[in-house]
């Protein structure tokens, strides 16, 4: 079992979401930095499916109860387990009693702690993530609260002393600004030439309304040519909506199914973990690319990750069942 200690409505039980139920109007949810999330069940030997801990609140504080291999990922910052400091990106074996402590991030804004065998929570609508907004999947549908015991599986493999990690970090958005990449949207053509202008030139501003629903923007008003009503239609995480302020907002893993806010541009798939990473005040632009570009980057970013599963795969065949020791569970 795993001790919540820290409790907080922004730390949640995530694995990769529901992309299928978006049909029935069920958001597809799941981890915000989703390739932080997959890199930590990797260095386990998970299926990319598991669930884990999204944690984007800080101090964050769990204490384990039966030995358990574990995996951080995502943002870098201090990391303790007990007086031991953790490097970014690192497995290793947590024993009964140990607590884990993750001060707030240097860079980056979520981590994502993987539990060998995966978080133990019941599947709903195909995925194990919380929705926040109906209340159901995760632990009980809510966020985790001080006190919480979530079910986990007992390690099965002896990972060295040290534990191991990634020799190169996982990518992270440059603390200046964080730089996405767009595709026009339907209405893209809609907007008046400043307007298509200024969504690249500039230079806009996360403000402290964003959740995993979306992400408000400040910066230059992008206006229409005309008045432009629409019926609700459907959306997905990276669609830009543009509302009558003419401030955007960029739909997140929790975005809406519908809406009825024109739409200029979207963010490529790739480039929503970078958002994820961002805080409130942090500096984004876009810069507008072509559809074949994203599909190479996306096939190449594939293959890395199938290449990383492969070498962990190796790493770990070097380990030690657990079963073959004499010490005690």
């Amino acid at each position: 079992m795993i001790e919540i200690l820290t409790g907080s409505a922004l730390n949640t039980v995530q694995d990769l979401g529901r992309p299928r139920a978006m049909t029935m109007g069920v958001a597809r949810g799941g981890a915000m930095d989703a390739c932080a999330l997959m890199v930590g069940n990797a260095l386990l030997g998970n299926d990319a499916h598991d669930a884990g801990i999204e944690i984007a609140f800080f101090p964050f504080r769990v204490r384990f109860h039966k030995r358990v291999n574990l995996a951080l990922t995502g943002a870098c910052g201090p990391v303790r387990l007990d007086e031991r400091m953790l490097p970014a990106n690192w497995a290793i074996t947590a024993q009964p009693g140990q607590v884990l402590a993750i001060a707030p991030p240097l860079r980056g804004a979520r981590m994502y702690l993987a539990i060998e065998g995966g978080i133990d929570v019941p599947v709903v609508l195909g995925a194990r993530s919380t929705d926040l907004k109906g209340g159901f999947g995760g632990f009980h549908g809510r966020a985790l609260n001080k006190g919480d015991m979530l079910p986990c599986h007992p390690a099965s493999m002896m990972i060295p002393e040290g534990g191991y990690g990634l020799a190169v970090p996982l990518s992270l958005p440059c603390a200046e600004e964080t730089v996405v990449r767009i595709l026009p949207a339907a209405e893209y053509e809609m907007f008046v030439p400043q307007a298509r202008a200024a969504l690249q030139s500039g230079i806009w501003s996360l403000t402290p309304s964003i959740n995993r629903t979306g992400y408000r923007l400040d910066g230059p008003s992008l206006d229409l040519a005309v008045p432009l009503g629409l019926f609700s239609h459907g959306i997905v995480p990276g669609t830009i909506q543009v509302p009558p302020s003419g401030k955007p907002i960029i739909q997140m893993a929790d975005a809406n199914t519908c809406g009825g806010y024109p739409k200029i541009a979207t963010v490529v798939e790739p480039d929503l973990r970078l958002l994820a990473q961002s805080s409130v005040g942090s500096i984004v632009r876009f810069v507008e690319v072509t559809r074949e570009e994203v599909v190479t980057e996306m096939r190449a970013q594939a293959l890395r990750s199938e290449q990383l599963i492969v070498e962990l795969a190796s790493l770990r065949r070097t380990l030690i069942p657990w079963r073959s020791q004499s010490c005690p569970a």
